[in-house]
């Protein structure tokens, strides 16, 4: 298989344990998508995504191309090296059941497939596949989204941020159980409930080039791609 590709249907979630040298390429088919994503080491569960040391040491607040996604053991889970859309947001985490009912209550056990799913239940699902619960959850990514702040740091999802067929491609530095949903943002104020279905890709990716963007766009990068090397010192690539 040279590739797979499918649909996540609005409101969903999805899981795969991804080797690295692979890459997804997510598209926003309609518009208005938010993709909800976070990492563990399949190796090792207690190694996950960390968003503060992510944005801190790259010395930025939103997510673009050549930003390295990093776990909290200083190593490099993916990067980030296509980028239609210029942000994605790291610090707002996921919707939960309290800012659903703003849509009017419903659950799957009567509305079926017409129920509305939050991003906090939708990852739990996907993570209790692998052993994992409320507690390992951590901060997640919001591809296709974009917080603005105001004179008095009050944050608010930017409007219109993604229009349809944008595209974000992550390159996978170390093997990664990768879990995401396509729930709508905490900070949604849409009058109804987003319904944004999101393409995936799953691809080989491309060797990683000495002049490679993310890994030399900081110098923590150039030491998290060193940490994964050792990771991995003994292994083939």
């Amino acid at each position: 298989m040279n590739h797979y590709e499918t649909i996540i249907p609005a409101s969903s979630h999805w899981s795969l344990r991804l080797r690295r040298g692979t890459q997804i390429t997510l598209t926003d088919l309609e518009g208005g998508a938010n993709v909800g994503m976070v990492f563990y080491n399949p190796e090792n569960l207690l190694e996950r995504y960390n968003a503060p040391d992510t944005l801190k040491c790259q010395h930025t607040f939103k997510l673009t191309k050549g930003h390295c996604l990093y776990s909290d053991m200083g190593r490099i889970f993916a990067s980030i090296i296509e980028d239609s859309l210029g942000w994605h947001e790291t610090v707002c985490g996921n919707s939960h059941p309290s800012h659903i009912e703003k849509w009017g209550k419903r659950d799957y056990q009567t509305d079926r497939n017409d129920w509305l799913q939050n991003g906090h239940d939708a990852m739990l699902v996907e993570m209790a596949k692998y052993g994992l619960t409320q507690a390992d959850l951590c901060a997640n990514l919001n591809l296709f989204s974009k917080v603005t702040t105001d004179a008095e740091g009050n944050m608010a999802l930017a409007n219109n941020h993604s229009p349809a067929g944008s595209q974000v491609t992550l390159r996978f530095e170390m093997d990664t159980l990768v879990i995401l949903h396509t729930c709508p943002h905490p900070l949604s104020v849409a009058s109804e409930y987003p319904r944004t279905p999101v393409k995936l890709l799953l691809e080989k990716a491309a060797p990683v080039a000495d002049d490679d963007l993310c890994k030399n766009a900081r110098p923590e990068n150039l030491r998290g791609f060193a940490n994964n090397a050792l990771y991995y010192f003994g292994q083939e690539a």
